[in-house]
C-alpha cells in the first residue's frame, strides 16, 4: 500500500510541476490533461501527506516515553493518536480502491411510472423534483430533456441531464424500482395504496464515446406538448430522433429552440447508445442492470417510501430512515453516503 501513495504522491508533485511550465500552458490538451490528473490524484497525496505527518507526531511522543518528566504526557498522546493512526490507514486503503471509470461523468436520469396508474405517475413527478433539487444542492446543473405528462400532473415518462463532476458518483445508487405506500390524492375513500416508479442513471456519453453516422438518423420535428407557454406549444419545436439501425427513439421538447432540442435529444440517444454498445460487450453489466430497474413491479423494489410512518427504507443495505418530508425535498445526502460506505465496505471485503 505505502509503495503505491509513494508513485502517487510523486506523479503528483510531477503534475504540479509540468501545469507551469509555458510549453504546456501553451498545448492547451496538454494542459487539460494535466489539470485533470492531478485533480484524480489530489485526494491521495494530500491524504498520504496527512498520514506521514500524523507519524511524525507519533514518533515524537515515542521519543518523549524515555523521558520521566514527560512519560505521562507522551503516554496520552499516543493514546489519542494511534486510534487516529488506524483510521487514517482504513481511510487510505479505500483511497486504493478500484474507482468506478464513470464516477466523474454528469448523467442522464430517466424516471417512469410503473404500476399502480395515475399515482405511480403522481410520484413519478416527486422523484424527478426530489433528485432536481439535491443535484442543485451539490451545485450540479440539471436540465430537462423530455416529459410525458398526465391530466393531474404526474410524469409517465420523463428525463433530465445532471451536469457535473461526480455526479454519477452520487446518483448511480438510484437505478431500479421506488416503491411508494401512501393514500393517492385520487383515492376519495382514504385508502393507502402501493404504487411504483422505475429509475434509471445513465453515466452521459461523451462525442467520443459513440460514433453515429448521420446517415443512420431519421429527425422529426412536432409542435410540443404541456406546460411551456404559448411559444412552445404553438411552434414545431420539439425534435424526435430515430437511429434506424437500432430503432431506438429519443426526444426533446423542453427548450424554446428546434435547434437547442435537436442538441439534447442527440445528448439522449448518444448515451442510450454508449449503454447499449458497452452492455453487448458486457454480460454481467446487462444482467446486473436488468436486475436493477426490472419491470416496475411492487416486489422489485430497491427502496420503500412510507409516508403514513414517515420513513424511507433502503432494502439494499437495510437502512430506514424517518425523515420522509425532508428527503422528498432533496436531502438525499444520508442516503447516498450509506450506499457509498456499503459499496467501499463490499470492495475492501473482496480484496481480503
Amino acid at each position: 500500500m505505502f509503495e503505491s501513495f509513494i508513485r502517487i504522491t510523486d506523479r503528483y508533485l510531477e503534475l504540479c510541476e509540468a501545469i507551469i511550465q509555458p510549453e504546456v500552458i501553451a498545448d492547451t490538451a496538454q494542459y487539460q490533461a494535466c489539470l485533470k490528473e492531478r485533480a484524480a490524484l489530489e485526494p491521495q497525496a494530500f491524504a498520504w501527506q496527512q498520514y506521514q505527518g500524523l507519524l511524525e507526531h507519533i514518533a515524537q511522543a515515542r521519543s518523549m516515553l524515555s523521558d520521566p518528566e514527560l512519560a505521562d504526557m507522551a503516554r496520552e498522546e499516543l493514546n489519542a493518536l494511534l486510534p487516529r493512526k488506524a483510521a487514517m490507514e482504513q481511510e487510505l486503503r479505500i483511497l486504493l480502491l478500484p474507482r468506478d471509470p464513470d464516477d466523474g461523468k454528469s448523467v442522464i436520469i430517466e424516471v417512469r411510472g410503473g404500476a399502480g396508474g395515475e399515482e405511480s405517475c403522481l410520484f413519478a413527478a416527486d422523484l424527478v423534483r426530489m433528485y432536481s433539487r439535491y443535484a442543485e444542492s451539490c451545485g450540479f446543473r440539471v436540465t430537462a430533456l423530455y416529459t410525458q405528462e398526465t391530466e393531474l400532473g404526474g410524469v409517465k415518462e420523463g428525463a433530465f441531464s445532471v451536469a457535473g463532476e461526480g455526479a454519477y458518483a452520487r446518483f448511480k445508487y438510484e437505478s431500479g424500482v421506488h416503491r411508494v405506500q401512501r393514500i393517492p390524492v385520487t383515492e376519495a375513500n382514504g385508502k393507502r395504496q402501493t404504487s411504483t416508479c422505475t429509475v434509471a442513471v445513465l453515466p452521459e456519453a461523451e462525442d467520443v464515446d459513440v460514433d453515429i453516422d448521420p446517415g443512420d438518423l431519421r429527425i422529426d420535428t412536432y409542435r410540443a406538448s404541456g406546460h411551456g407557454g404559448q411559444h412552445i406549444n404553438k411552434t414545431d419545436s420539439a425534435v424526435r430522433i430515430t437511429h434506424l439501425p437500432t430503432g431506438m427513439v429519443a426526444a426533446c421538447q423542453s427548450e424554446r429552440s428546434q435547434v437547442q432540442n435537436r442538441a439534447r435529444a442527440m445528448q439522449l440517444l448518444r448515451t442510450r447508445l454508449w449503454e447499449q454498445k458497452r452492455a453487448a460487450s458486457d454480460a454481467a453489466y446487462a444482467e446486473n442492470r436488468r436486475i436493477q430497474v426490472g419491470t416496475g413491479d411492487r416486489s422489485e423494489r430497491i427502496r420503500t417510501y412510507n409516508f403514513h410512518e414517515g420513513r424511507v427504507t433502503d432494502h439494499r443495505i437495510g437502512l430506514t430512515l424517518y425523515a420522509i418530508q425532508s428527503i422528498m425535498d432533496g436531502d438525499l445526502s444520508e442516503l447516498v453516503a450509506a450506499l457509498q460506505a456499503e459499496e467501499q465496505a463490499e470492495k475492501l471485503r473482496s480484496l481480503t
